[in-house]
C-alpha cells in the first residue's frame, strides 16, 4: 500500500513538472523562499528573495494545535523538514488573517502538506481541500492511520477543528 501511495505522489509531481502549475483559483504567484520560522505544524514564516517576511497557512491539513495531544510534535516534524530550508510558496489564497493559504515544495521536491499527512501529524482539512491532490493526500491519512503512526498512535485523536470549537464553546 504505501508503495502505491508513494508512488502516486511521484505521479503527481511528474504531471506537475511537465505541465507546469495548474491555474488554480487564486493562485497569484510561486515564490521561492526560506522558511526562517515554524509557528506551529501547518504555520510558517518565510523570507522572500527580496527579504520580506511572509506567514503562509498550509494548504488542505490540519494540525493539532499547540495544546492539544501531539501539537508540539507535530510541529517539531514541520521543523525538522521545513526550518532553514530552500522552498517554493503556491499562493493558493489568503486568510482573514493575512496569512498565504499555500502548498509549500521543498527542495527535494516533496510537498510538505503531504509528508506531513504520510507521516501522521495533520488531517486533511476535508472543509477548504478541495482540488486532485486532496484525494491523493486522503489516501496518505489513511495510511498513516491504518499504520498507527504520529497522532494515530492515540487511542481517538480529536481533529483540531473539533478541538477548537469545543474550547469556543467553554468560554
Amino acid at each position: 500500500m504505501r508503495g502505491i501511495a508513494l508512488l502516486m505522489l511521484q505521479i503527481g509531481l511528474l504531471a506537475m513538472f511537465l505541465i507546469g502549475p495548474l491555474p488554480w483559483p487564486g493562485l497569484s504567484f510561486a515564490l521561492p523562499a526560506k522558511v526562517i520560522k515554524v509557528s506551529d505544524g501547518d504555520t510558517l514564516t518565510v523570507l522572500t528573495e527580496d527579504k520580506r517576511q511572509v506567514r503562509v497557512r498550509l494548504f488542505g491539513i490540519d494540525c493539532p494545535e499547540k495544546k492539544q495531544p501531539y501539537g508540539s510534535r507535530a510541529t517539531e516534524f514541520t521543523r525538522e523538514l521545513a526550518a532553514l530550508q530552500d522552498v517554493d510558496v503556491q499562493e493558493l489564497d489568503v486568510d482573514r488573517y493575512g496569512r498565504i493559504i499555500g502548498r509549500i515544495t521543498l527542495e527535494d521536491g516533496r510537498v510538505l502538506n503531504a509528508e506531513i499527512v504520510a507521516h501522521g501529524w495533520a488531517w486533511v482539512y476535508r472543509q477548504y481541500c478541495r482540488m486532485a491532490e486532496c484525494t491523493a493526500w486522503l489516501q496518505l491519512e489513511a495510511r498513516a492511520r491504518q499504520q498507527r503512526i504520529g497522532l494515530w498512535q492515540g487511542k481517538d485523536p480529536v481533529p483540531p477543528w473539533e478541538w477548537r470549537k469545543a474550547r469556543r464553546k467553554k468560554k
